[in-house]
């Protein structure tokens, strides 16, 4: 079982760089932070580096959903605009692959935003494996709250998402799928 290992700098100067690119919404969900997804790992301040006016270089650590997730470009662009604006002159953002991201580092909050914005969030422990009996899976509707639901396509409409269609409601949704 994996757990979300992203903890917040109890430093001062990394706290508050943490805090605000804990900001950062996700460019495909944009109801979703970057915290919220688990996204953000780390922020460390760089040890003796500062600018002229004494601030001090920071680096951020973020991992993708996927290897090859096309939002992280813009992740890390507005990282470093986001800290710019508050002062930061050396903002370095550090993209990494290992430990692979898993829907067990989504925030509750996260979760809730998910679902409120009409997509089904996961469900269950992406690092819980009971057997190799495949199961049907179950999705709640989240405009109605049926589990009468259905896949219509396992990759919605990104790779992260899969569609469902509610046979109650007749409402398709997003289903943010377990990895």
């Amino acid at each position: 079982m994996s757990t979300n290992t992203a903890v917040r700098p109890a430093e001062a100067p990394a706290a508050k760089a943490w805090d605000i690119a804990a900001t950062i919404c996700d460019p495909e969900i944009p109801v979703l932070t970057i915290e919220d997804l688990g996204i953000l790992r780390a922020v460390a301040v760089v040890p003796g580096e500062y600018d002229a006016a004494g601030t001090p270089a920071v680096e951020v650590t973020i991992t993708p959903t996927y290897s090859g997730c096309p939002a992280m470009d813009t992740i890390r662009d507005d990282i470093v605009a986001a800290l710019g604006r508050h002062g930061y002159a050396d903002v370095r953002v550090k993209l990494v692959l290992a430990p692979a991201w898993t829907t067990d580092w989504m925030t509750g909050e996260g979760k809730a935003k998910l679902e409120q914005y009409g997509i089904a969030p996961p469900t269950g422990l992406a690092g819980v494996r009971t057997g190799p009996v495949r199961l049907g899976l179950s999705v709640k509707c989240p405009r109605c709250n049926s589990l009468n639901t259905r896949e219509i396509t396992r990759f919605g409409s990104t790779s992260c998402k899969a569609l469902y269609q509610c046979n109650d409601c007749k409402e398709p949704f997003d289903y943010f799928k377990v990895l």
